[in-house]
């Protein structure tokens, strides 16, 4: 199983350089994990800079993936991650998340760049 961070999948909705990078895991979503933090960042994003109906269509294709609820467990295993790694909030749902589920996480934040179970594309 992979989880994708948000960074991940505005490279792959804007067509960017990575867009081949993440095509990989995107296109398989029965192998993907979607926290619901990264639906609600990319939703917002793509509302804000594109339009409600393609981000409603975005959130969808998102969705046919599990998507993974922030529980109690899920947040305090957070809280403690982001305190280790020094992460934000929103990365440190993501990362725990990804650990949680025995999952690796394909991002482009450099913010988890190097972290055990990471698998990291750098933007050009």
């Amino acid at each position: 199983m992979n989880v994708i961070d948000s960074s991940g999948w505005l490279e792959y909705y804007k067509g960017s350089a990575l867009t081949k990078s993440y095509a990989p895991y995107i296109e398989k979503p029965s192998e993907l994990l979607v926290p619901a933090v990264v639906l609600y960042e990319v939703y917002r994003w793509i509302k804000q800079h594109e339009s409600e109906e393609e981000a409603i269509k975005y959130a969808a294709q998102m969705s046919q993936s599990k998507v993974v609820p922030l529980d109690d467990a899920l947040a305090l295993f957070a809280a403690d991650l982001s305190l280790e790694y020094k992460i934000a909030m929103a990365d440190s749902v993501i990362y725990a998340t990804a650990l949680n589920q025995r999952a690796k996480l394909v991002t482009s934040d450099s913010d988890f760049k190097g972290l055990p179970g990471v698998i990291y594309f750098p933007k050009s």
